[in-house]
């Protein structure tokens, strides 16, 4: 069901599940859709370039009200408390200051305790924020180390300062039940409601907004399950057990395509450690680019590059027709083989880039752009992307060009500034990390 993709389908299911677990006062309403415009004045929306934006609030607070609505699962929990998972699940990410894509709990917190028309809903709602911000913190992860550490004393703080749990060690326990409840449910929610391509599309996203290199997000994403699944099984059961029967199946197919990814890459890398794989980069004829299989091969492969990295997406097929257009392939095995990866470039005056960057060259028709180097999943990691960059600088300075730009990730490109290519940084972006930089030929 892709309605989920829709802030508006989403809110419109959101407040006809709260009318059903008894949340039916107007405030709550309200709350929605001041959060809603909040993410969306501070370019938070759906086609924010991280994973934490308002799809994912929607989505967590969206699954939160459907296990609000299975009362057998819940027993232990008071009715006059669900506006507390509600409320914490609304507001658990909202972090406008961001520094990085993953929200700092103590920026959340600090909006919270700030925010004038926060504290009118609680007030409208008998709510006590402290229990609100207790249940926050206990959605940090990962829960281990120095950030449990330090979120435990904030919500030790927070118990401390509400009537309803200090000096109340019962009560205090409940609460942080009830804020592991929401924590799991944060973790579960994007990949219980879409296909398999959703929860790669969330993973891709995760990992180019905490600048992982492509070569982790299989890994990561296997041991995030793995995590989930092992060490926080009791509450991830109840949670699953509460979800309607495909939602319980779009999980657990993530957690399995995930899982078969892994297996494949494995299997790839072996191959490679034992030389029985030989990755070929390739240029390409524009007679071979004019063929439509080839073109529907690359497409494919395209595709699976996360969104922010796909550069003239309208106009792809058009520009492998253009003879100013620079190309190379990566094959596997032989220059004839399957075709796994390309470098994909032209002159910077064809692409219309973030309007932040003032490039001095522009216009001058003596730099090429090269847009992000795109491999199949299980390939990243074994030096093919090196190879197609290299070739393709090669192509650039054939074709006497001075300069060539790209984006890439910010460690990244500091390497090749302290290295021989001679990179300078043109424009830095935060919090992606994600910078735009020039090399000269």
């Amino acid at each position: 069901m892709q309605l989920y993709a829709n802030s508006q389908n989403l809110r419109d299911e959101i407040i006809s599940l709260l009318i059903s677990c008894g949340l039916e006062k107007p405030c709550y309403t309200i709350m929605l859709d001041y959060i809603i415009n909040l993410f969306e004045s501070q370019g938070l929306g759906k086609e924010y370039y991280g994973y934490h934006n308002i799809t994912h609030e929607l989505e967590v607070t969206y699954v939160s009200t459907i296990i609000l609505n299975w009362k057998s699962i819940l027993n232990d929990i008071r009715p006059d408390d669900f506006k507390y998972l509600y409320a914490a699940a609304l507001f658990h990410d909202f972090d406008p200051q961001k520094s990085v894509d993953k929200p700092h709990e103590d920026s959340v917190i600090r909006f919270l305790t700030h925010d004038g028309n926060v504290k009118q809903f609680c007030q409208d709602a008998d709510m006590d924020l402290n229990i609100i911000t207790a249940l926050i913190l206990r959605t940090t992860y990962p829960w281990s180390a120095k950030l449990k550490e330090n979120a435990e004393k904030q919500i030790l703080e927070c118990f401390n300062e509400s009537p309803i749990t200090k000096n109340n060690p019962q009560m205090q326990e409940y609460f942080m039940k009830f804020g592991w409840l929401l924590s799991v449910i944060d973790r579960v929610s994007g990949y219980a409601l879409g296909d398999f391509g959703k929860a790669m599309d969330m993973a891709k996203k995760n990992a180019h907004a905490l600048a992982w290199h492509p070569s982790l997000i299989v890994k990561r994403s296997v041991a995030y399950f793995e995590d989930l699944l092992n060490n926080e099984s009791e509450m991830c059961e109840v949670v699953l057990r509460a979800l309607p029967k495909y939602m319980r199946k779009n999980f657990m197919d993530a957690v399995t395509g995930f899982l078969n990814l892994r297996q494949q890459e494995i299997k790839i890398q072996s191959d490679c450690l034992y030389e029985n794989l030989r990755l070929v980069p390739k240029i390409e004829s524009m007679r071979i680019r004019d063929d439509t299989e080839f073109v529907k091969t690359l497409i494919e492969i395209y595709n699976e590059l996360p969104t922010p990295l796909q550069f003239d997406r309208e106009h792809f097929a058009k520009t492998m027709k253009d003879p100013k257009t620079i190309l190379n392939t990566l094959r596997l095995s032989s220059s004839d083989g399957p075709i796994i990866g390309f470098a994909k470039g032209g002159p910077i005056e064809n692409y219309l880039l973030r309007p932040e960057i003032m490039d001095e060259n522009h216009g001058k028709h003596n730099t090429v752009f090269l847009e992000p180097i795109a491999l199949k999943m299980g390939y990243w990691g074994l030096r093919g992307g090196s190879e197609m960059r290299h070739l393709f600088t090669m192509q650039a300075h054939s074709m006497n060009y001075k300069y060539l730009t790209s984006f890439a990730l910010r460690d990244v490109i500091q390497r090749r500034v302290l290295s021989n290519e001679k990179a300078e940084f043109v424009t830095k972006f935060d919090p992606e990390r994600w910078d735009y930089y020039r090399i000269e030929l």
